[in-house]
């Protein structure tokens, strides 16, 4: 079940912003026992993606969710998220 739901995940990221990375990980395990976990799962997304230029972290994540929508509540309880757009590194910098 849980590659279905972190293949519906990508399926939704990837039509909608058309990222250049898209990393994702089901960190489910790490969380057995939660009480919302039964309902989805646990994910961390690494995403990297041109719309996100000029977008505040909170606008980034905006975004995600509304590319995601109802996934949020059938397939995803928690989703950790790490949106950057292209030239910025995995450690938030910026090159240029």
């Amino acid at each position: 079940m849980s590659t279905e739901r972190m293949e519906r995940i990508r399926a939704r990221l990837q039509s909608a912003l058309t990222p250049q990375r898209l990393d994702i990980s089901d960190d489910s395990a790490a969380h057995a026992g939660h009480p919302g976990a039964r309902l989805g799962g646990h994910y961390s997304v690494l995403i990297v993606a041109e719309v996100f230029r000029g977008q505040s972290t909170r606008e980034r994540h905006r975004t995600i969710y509304a590319a995601l929508g109802e996934l949020f509540s059938t397939d995803i309880h928690a989703l950790s998220i790490r949106a950057l757009a292209p030239g910025e590194n995995a450690a938030g910098d910026a090159h240029g």
